[in-house]
């Protein structure tokens, strides 16, 4: 992202107001750099579905006491000549790793239409999970952006890894 230009970018704890606040400041940065508004609501969307995503992950696990004292969400927007990059970054429990990888894994390996059908088939047949979402939030990225999700965990504990999540948006 060294050549990009940052539109937005955030470090620090997750909360409601907060995520509403970085929503709102993201809209008003897009629309000034943004004149395309097709391009500007498909990535207000996806920044949404992004940092639903983070917040539901940072809240949902136990944080040790360490884990606290570093910041616990990362969230930049950039824009180079042709896309923008939306980069976010959140800790989860080792546990979620595993099948985060493998349901952005299967996500990334379906065609356009192969995610649209199974976009139509978590809303027919979805059922709420334990952190308040269908399962939809991986797949709606992956449809609005039209892009391979790219992604990283890195270890920081037995029990904690940090989740990297980057999507490219085509400007064009």
């Amino acid at each position: 992202m060294q050549s990009d230009s940052v539109v937005i970018s955030y470090k620090g704890a997750a909360s409601d107001k907060l995520m509403d606040s970085l929503i709102n400041m993201a809209q008003a940065k897009l629309t000034a750099v943004e004149h395309k508004k097709n391009i500007k609501k498909k990535l207000v969307t996806v920044l949404v579905e992004i940092l639903q995503n983070v917040q539901n992950h940072a809240n949902q696990h136990q944080i040790s006491s360490e884990a606290r004292e570093i910041d616990s969400i990362v969230f930049i927007i950039a824009k180079n000549a042709d896309s923008y990059s939306l980069m976010a970054g959140n800790f989860v429990n080792a546990t979620e790793v595993q099948k985060l990888k493998v349901r952005i894994d299967e996500v990334n390996g379906m065609s356009r239409e192969e995610i649209k059908s199974k976009y139509l088939e978590i809303l027919e047949n979805g059922e709420i999970s334990d952190k308040g979402g269908a399962g939809l939030g991986i797949v709606e990225i992956a449809r609005k952006a039209g892009s391979k999700l790219d992604y990283e965990f890195s270890s920081h504990s037995d029990t904690l890894s940090f989740f990297s999540l980057m999507v490219n948006i085509s400007a064009t």
